[in-house]
């Protein structure tokens, strides 16, 4: 049976070899040029990161190991997190293994409930998840084989088994977060045989009598796991991963980084637009309200929330699957028909304005209805949600990282004075 360590000891050192040769034999080529205003503006376009994980097509979306999105959005998270690292998708063997190494994995230590508990009643959830992870650094299988002493050729070894770790127990940990943040009642223990978006949907007690929440966790879990090397949260683990800090380091920093209001925090404020537009109209506002709204909104040098990405120009198949979800299995609730209705109509505004480069949906323009219909209503939960997706394509990554043995993150930077000359 294929199991995901034994599959990976067959394709790590085949992969670190190839890596090495193409490095040996195309070191001094050049692959890409930076503009000031790309210097100046993020070094967004700068092609500087190997990440094979998954690559964002401008006119496709995410596209994960070659497969598009859509293609897999059936997948289950611990299949996702199999191809992530391996290109492949399990066999029902491997899955199971996958699954069962995961309930194994699940345990929270009781200390890491006594540091979530002792935090202030108003701490914001994303802090208490990422305490929550750096507590649990102590468990890491890395730092003390690092300790001991291992060879460079080892190290993904122990990444992956702190990676395994993490991704077992964040699950628990988040739905954890929810309730006693938010005065829900005890903590829902982790149910051994249920995988991970029906464990999740599961621990955060959120009735589910026909089972389309768990749907729903898996399919969130799916669409957030990865969405290249560069964004904020996967760049940041790789960053601080670089210096050969743990996993648990690692994650929680990259968590860190999701936790911005540019990065992880949108689905909740394109939400509020949209309860605010209902609000506006006095229920689901007809199309020609919309149109009039969205036009007044842009005239008053503002955006509409959730539509635009910086790198697709296309609609992004993450919000087009969650539509499809959504027309599914509840096409008459008010706040989701009009993110549907929103959908039929502002693109049509936008792209009447030569200066909007995408006037198309991204994924956060529709996930936050559908966790409003299913009762997750606290806002400021909605990027947990997102990191028990993200941490899957953040490890993933930093596994494959060490295998091949990628070099320190350490690049140039210059004073203004010096760019100044320079051009």
């Amino acid at each position: 049976m294929a199991t995901l360590q034994k599959k990976l000891a067959e394709q790590i050192p085949q992969y670190r070899e190839k890596i090495k040769s193409f490095a040996k034999e195309h070191g001094d080529k050049e692959i890409s040029k930076v503009t000031v205003g790309q210097f100046l503006g993020g070094l967004r376009g700068v092609m500087g990161l190997l990440c094979d994980t998954s690559v964002v097509e401008p006119d496709k979306g995410l596209i994960i190991r070659g497969y598009p999105l859509l293609e897999i959005k059936d997948k289950w998270p611990e299949e996702i997190f199999f191809c992530l690292l391996t290109g492949e998708f399990p066999d029902a063997e491997a899955k199971k293994a996958l699954q069962m190494d995961l309930d194994k994995r699940s345990y929270v230590p009781e200390y890491v409930w006594d540091v979530l508990m002792a935090m202030p009643e108003d701490s914001h959830p994303m802090a208490m998840l990422n305490t929550a992870i750096l507590v649990l650094e102590r468990e890491s299988v890395f730092r003390k084989m690092y300790s001991e002493g291992m060879t460079k050729d080892q190290y993904w070894i122990p990444a992956l088994e702190d990676s395994l770790s993490i991704l077992a127990k964040i699950p628990s940990i988040a739905a954890g977060v929810y309730r006693i943040r938010y005065g829900h009642g005890d903590v829902i223990p982790w149910t051994m045989g249920l995988d991970l978006g029906a464990n999740y949907a599961n621990m955060l007690g959120i009735p589910d009598p026909t089972g389309e929440f768990a749907e729903l966790m898996r399919l969130y879990l799916t669409f957030h796991c990865d969405h290249e090397g560069g964004n904020v949260s996967a760049y940041t683990c790789f960053t601080v991963a670089s210096a050969l800090s743990d996993p648990y380091y690692s994650a929680s920093a990259g968590l860190n980084g999701l936790a911005g209001p540019l990065h992880g925090l949108a689905n909740q404020e394109c939400l509020n637009w949209i309860l605010e537009l209902m609000e506006k109209f006095g229920g689901v506002p007809t199309e020609e309200e919309i149109d009039k709204n969205t036009r007044e909104t842009l005239a008053a040098g503002q955006v509409v929330p959730g539509y635009g990405h910086a790198v697709l120009r296309a609609t992004d198949p993450r919000f087009a699957g969650f539509l499809e979800f959504g027309k599914q299995h509840i096409p008459d609730d008010p706040v989701f028909m009009t993110v549907a209705r929103v959908f039929d109509v502002v693109p049509k505004v936008l792209k009447e304005f030569p200066k909007i480069k995408n006037p198309w949906p991204n994924v956060d323009a529709g996930s936050g209805s559908l966790l409003y219909h299913y009762g997750l209503r606290e806002f400021e939960y909605y990027t947990v949600l997102f990191s028990v997706s993200r941490v899957m394509g953040m490890m993933a990554q930093l596994i494959l990282h060490r295998g091949i043995g990628t070099a320190i993150n350490r690049p140039k930077s210059l004073d203004f004075n010096r760019l100044s000359g320079l051009v």
